[in-house]
């Protein structure tokens, strides 16, 4: 059994009941952390529909908040969601702002890990840090069943 991601009458992703309903928690997640609506709307009848309009900014939000961590624990239980949405993003033709994002954040740091040893860790370098995000994305893009 699967459901589907739909951007009106196109299927974007069609994963497993399992798969979706953890993928829709990280959502609610996601939204309240970032005080965002998602854009992803309610799973009825095993099909949900995205509104680019509001997924847009949630996207790029959740890529800014994500440039900005430098936790590790935190950016190892986003990164998997983030790179879902990414592909969700890309199939759905979201522009994704990566010359904005790849920059030294302009807002202040959050989320950061801090170790008595090494002091305040920094973000990581940003080509690294969007190399190995879309990469992580491409992984499971092919991975992600339309």
């Amino acid at each position: 059994m699967s459901q589907y991601f739909d951007l009106g009458d196109e299927t974007l992703w069609n994963p497993s009941h399992g798969a979706s309903r953890l993928f829709q928690r990280r959502v609610a997640v996601f939204e309240a952390e970032l005080e965002l609506p998602s854009g992803i709307g309610p799973m009825e009848n095993d099909e949900c529909q995205i509104s680019p309009d509001t997924f847009e900014p949630f996207v790029n939000a959740l890529v800014a908040k994500h440039r900005r961590a430098s936790h590790a624990i935190w950016l190892a239980l986003s990164e998997g969601f983030t790179a879902t949405v990414l592909v969700l993003a890309e199939r759905a033709a979201i522009t994704v702002d990566w010359g904005r994002h790849g920059t030294a954040p302009e807002a202040p740091l959050e989320d950061v890990q801090v170790s008595t040893a090494t002091g305040m860790s920094a973000p990581a370098e940003a080509a690294a840090w969007a190399t190995c995000l879309r990469e992580k994305a491409r992984e499971l893009e092919r991975r992600m069943p339309r």
